[in-house]
């Protein structure tokens, strides 16, 4: 019993350090080779034998060989299964813990119990967030974190203030996504819009590039204006 738990520890050994030894030899043949992956995040094997995970910038998925020969852009797809699996790795790496969300940067609008949680990331002159606004009216039960994200330009950036230092910002974003009616120009007083800024960099951050997007308590993001029926699967999904 000793001898094969020494054996094991000792196959253990070896085949950590051939990984790291491979991993090595990829860094650095790819860094001479391509010095754009000079700063590659992580090198890891793929569901693909023979074929390595080359993770730069983050999120940006490349793959190669063991010797970093041979560098490869695109999707790998699992055919037995149909499933994308670079996508698949992606959206794991793009998805956000709920619960570190900075709530204090948004607004609140509960619904019903409120029981259900979403986030979602919105630029006041997204007409694809206005439509989505008008459809979200129809889904109750729910507490939805509205986080200004103005990336759309100057003018997105103005009306996104103009919200937050209202006296009321939810009913002064509803009147305005859903209602159509004019942003009223009366802020409280000293009104600090720091939050505005940090919530376009948290979105950076974590290359959130179109708006509507939406986080749901089990990390899901989906991008889009998608319909009621659609947050309420996922809403239920996300229990």
């Amino acid at each position: 019993m000793k001898l094969t738990k020494t054996l094991l520890a000792l196959l253990l050994l070896w085949t950590s350090l051939a990984a790291g030894a491979q991993e090595a030899t990829i860094r650095k043949n790819l860094a001479e080779r391509i010095p754009q992956l000079k700063n590659i995040d992580e090198v890891t094997k793929s569901p693909v034998p023979g074929l390595f995970e080359i993770r730069v910038n983050g999120t940006e998925i490349f793959y190669s060989d063991a010797e970093g020969n041979f560098l490869i852009q695109g999707s790998v797809i699992d055919t037995r299964q149909r499933r994308n699996l670079t996508e698949e790795r992606v959206e794991k790496l793009l998805s956000i813990n709920f619960d570190t969300l900075p709530v204090k940067d948004a607004f609140t609008i509960v619904r019903g119990n409120g029981k259900r949680r979403l986030a979602v990331f919105e630029d006041p002159n997204c007409g694809y967030c206005k439509r989505f606004e008008r459809d979200l009216q129809k889904v109750d039960n729910v507490t939805i974190h509205m986080f200004l994200y103005p990336i759309l330009g100057p003018d997105s950036a103005d009306k996104s203030r103009q919200i937050w230092c209202a006296k009321d910002p939810a009913k002064a974003w509803t009147d305005y996504m859903v209602r159509d009616l004019a942003l009223a120009h009366t802020a409280t007083p000293s009104c600090d819009v720091a939050a505005i800024t940090r919530n376009v960099e948290l979105g950076r951050k974590h290359k959130i590039s179109g708006t509507p997007t939406l986080l749901f308590a089990d990390g899901s993001r989906v991008p889009g204006a998608i319909s009621a029926a659609q947050v309420e699967k996922y809403l239920s999904d996300a229990k």
